[in-house]
């Protein structure tokens, strides 16, 4: 749903704290590397056993969120996603398992919300870029013609590596997860070079937390507040937060369109709310922000009650709170 990821860091707020009265019995130094993927800065600080050995393994970790990127790329014509994209219309495709993970984990996430979340939204992404790009809007029947393109049901999923699009004009976006998706990975990578404790941060839309700063209880992060009042923050071990808002009309001039679609309606999503979301995985916490968002607070929380070990916040502009408490807690720190 979200097909410019440009954005991301003009639109969301990161700040860290790592502890400085705690100095863990180990004395294990604190490292700090960025890499510009996917469109945006990740970045990851980690804690471990010597600088040589922790900056090694979070150059892997970057190197694995660039593979993630070669797989699930709308943007590059050589990608495996772009490849399945332009060859699995009533053909199987046998595709890698990270890719095949990913897809299928946006495949539940359409189910589960009934595709108001939707990974075959790709055809009305595409119509829309043009007009954020400052081209025309597209007219009502473009939106028709894209729009009867989408639907996740017309996807099947042969396990262990084998898709199917039984639509002659349906593609797969996985902008709304593969951020998400690409944090675990590499968390997956840090565990296995015997990371324990790191922060990963892909510009600012999904956060990833392993362990906790030494002498800490987690990591502290601020979501993102509208309206600059509420301050709301999270304390995350072992967890991931992301957060999810359409691209502010101050970036994008007062007559240009967001940058989340609406499957249901076939155009950008209509809202100033902001919502984040945390849950155990970077995947879940960056499918659901999205999902959350379209849907709204009422029938958002109504899902988040439904699922365990997720948390989610609506803020508006104006100081307006929704929450949804299924996990971790989410704390207030402004004064009204």
């Amino acid at each position: 749903m979200r097909f410019d990821k440009r954005w991301a860091a003009a639109l969301f707020v990161l700040i860290f704290v790592v502890g400085s009265s705690g100095q863990s019995s180990q004395n294990k130094p604190l490292v700090y590397k960025k890499k510009y993927i996917m469109g945006t800065v990740f970045e990851i600080a980690a804690y471990g056993e010597t600088s040589e050995q922790t900056a090694a393994a979070i150059d892997k970790a970057f190197q694995e969120i660039v593979r993630m990127d070669d797989l699930m790329s709308n943007y590059k014509p050589e990608s495996a996603l772009s490849h399945l994209n332009r060859s699995a219309h009533f053909h199987a495709e046998k595709v890698s398992p990270d890719l095949y993970r990913a897809i299928e984990r946006g495949v539940q996430l359409s189910s589960l919300s009934d595709g108001k979340f939707d990974i075959t939204v790709a055809p009305l992404v595409n119509l829309w870029k043009a007009a954020l790009a400052g081209g025309s809007v597209p007219s009502p029947q473009q939106q028709q013609q894209a729009q009867a393109c989408v639907g996740y049901d017309k996807i099947e999923l042969t396990p262990p590596d084998q898709i199917v699009f039984h639509s002659s004009c349906l593609q797969l976006d996985l902008g709304a997860i593969g951020k998400g998706y690409a944090v675990d990975r590499a968390a997956d990578v840090l565990h296995s070079l015997r990371i324990q404790n790191a922060l990963i941060n892909a510009g600012g839309s999904t956060i990833l937390a392993m362990g906790s700063p030494p002498g800490q209880p987690g990591w502290l992060v601020h979501l993102r507040d509208p309206s600059h009042k509420i301050d709301p923050y999270v304390i995350l071990k072992n967890e991931s937060v992301s957060t999810s808002e359409q691209t502010s009309r101050s970036l994008l001039g007062p007559d240009s369109p967001g940058h989340i679609i609406d499957p249901a309606t076939g155009r950008p999503l209509d809202t100033e709310l902001a919502v984040s979301v945390i849950a155990p995985t970077g995947t879940l916490s960056d499918g659901f922000s999205t999902t959350l968002l379209l849907l709204g607070p009422k029938p958002g929380k109504a899902l988040v009650n439904r699922t365990s070990a997720v948390s989610a916040i609506w803020l508006s502009p104006k100081a307006e709170i929704e929450m949804s408490t299924n996990g971790p807690q989410i704390l207030l720190g402004g004064k009204l």
